[in-house]
């Protein structure tokens, strides 16, 4: 699982610098939800920032993770709301 979270964190870290998402990245899905532990441990965001001169960059993206497994459907009713 270590080597999995260290993984998860090195391509979490390649979209957000496709993506630049300067309010944050948020993680949303149940692999992340459901092993919260492994990922605040030594794995996830030093893999994440592990991006040779663009770590600074990096390191001031924050990373959310959603808890909410109702997540996506409470996106698609207010989705379905504004239609």
């Amino acid at each position: 699982m270590q080597l999995f979270m260290a993984a998860y964190g090195a391509e979490a870290g390649n979209l957000a610098l496709k993506l630049l998402p300067y309010g944050g990245l948020y993680i949303a899905g149940g692999i992340a939800a459901k092993n919260l532990p492994l990922m605040q441990a030594d794995g996830f965001l030093p893999a994440f920032t592990a991006k040779g001169r663009m770590t600074p960059l990096l390191e001031r993206i924050p990373v959310h993770v959603v808890l909410n497994p109702q997540v996506g459907l409470l996106g698609a009713a207010l989705c379905a709301s504004r239609l």
